[in-house]
């Protein structure tokens, strides 16, 4: 059971780091990402391969899964520059599944739909499996919390002010002399860093990926976890995450009480429970439990500091 709720708390955790990467492509760009698991993917198998096959340490599989995710992202933005609302929303769905299609054929790296086992996993062989898992979620923890600072301090700065004026009208920035394209390719890349460290993350932590794991079910998830929790706010994004996972985990316990019904009807009574427990969510919370402050405040510069407490 120790185990069980220690696992429950590093997958909140790679959810809340892959709702912090949303929210800086939706909640401050407004640009709308159906292709989440894509990049979360794209970490995934770019770490397990060069840990696995290449040899190369932890640390720089997970950097790589980030990098190459955020170069990707780029790419995809750049494709899709000219496409707005639903288009954009088809055409990032479909690069999920361009990736896991891939990720599916392409055997010669990926093992097709066996899947790359026995991902290393940092002091996995030195500790006892919940001293791991316990580790683990402290590793979690700490990224989390950079990432969160790190989103905070953009959302203040001139450049997440910028994010936001584009997401509520994209041509006044224009008119501004902002280059919205410019903005829009680096809001990508940036949501797409987080996403692809949180899928080398979870690359290591289970140290078995296959392409069944990365379906659109999961952008679902992530996308529930920033609506609940407040489009925009990173506390939000964190809070959702964990509301999600807590209604997932939860309803495992709950449907195996209710009499005379299968496990596939069990399954589909509990998408329904969670969908119905954040439908509740959102009637009374209309813009998430944590909504987006209405105006953001200026961060003082030092030299301002300096000057008041004088």
């Amino acid at each position: 059971m120790e185990n069980y709720i220690i696992a429950m708390g590093v997958s909140a955790g790679i959810y809340a780091l892959m709702a912090l990467g949303l929210n800086v492509i939706w909640g401050m760009a407004g640009l709308i990402n159906l292709g989440l698991v894509g990049f979360f993917a794209v970490g995934a198998y770019a770490s397990a391969i060069l840990t696995v096959k290449l040899g190369f340490p932890i640390i720089v599989g997970i950097a790589a899964g980030g990098v190459l995710a955020a170069l990707v992202g780029v790419v995809v933005s750049l494709a899709t520059a000219r496409l707005r609302g639903d288009y954009l929303a088809i055409v990032t769905l479909g690069f999920a599944e361009t990736i896991r299609v891939l990720a599916n054929n392409e055997t010669w790296l990926t093992n097709g739909s066996d899947g790359i086992s026995g991902i290393p996993g940092p002091f996995r062989a030195a500790l006892t499996p919940i001293e791991f898992n316990t580790f683990y979620l402290v590793l979690v923890a700490a990224v989390v919390t950079i990432a969160f600072f790190l989103v905070e301090r953009l959302s203040y700065s001139p450049f997440g002010r910028v994010l936001r004026a584009i997401r509520d009208d994209e041509q006044v920035a224009a008119v501004a002399g902002k280059y919205v394209l410019a903005y829009k390719v680096q809001a990508f890349a940036l949501g797409s860093l987080a996403l692809g460290v949180a899928g080398a993350l979870y690359a290591h932590y289970t140290s078995y990926i296959a392409p069944d794991i990365f379906v659109p079910l999961l952008t679902l998830y992530i996308k529930l976890a920033l609506l609940a929790g407040g489009v925009g706010n990173s506390k939000g994004a964190i809070i959702g995450a964990v509301v999600v996972v807590f209604f997932l985990e939860s309803t495992r316990f709950i449907v195996p009480l209710i009499p005379y019904i299968s496990p596939v009807q069990g399954a589909a009574l509990r998408e329904l429970i969670i969908s119905g427990s954040l439908l509740v969510i959102l009637r009374f919370r209309a813009r998430g439990l944590i909504p987006e402050a209405q105006s953001h405040l200026l961060l003082p510069k030092p030299a301002a500091l300096a000057r008041a407490s004088t």
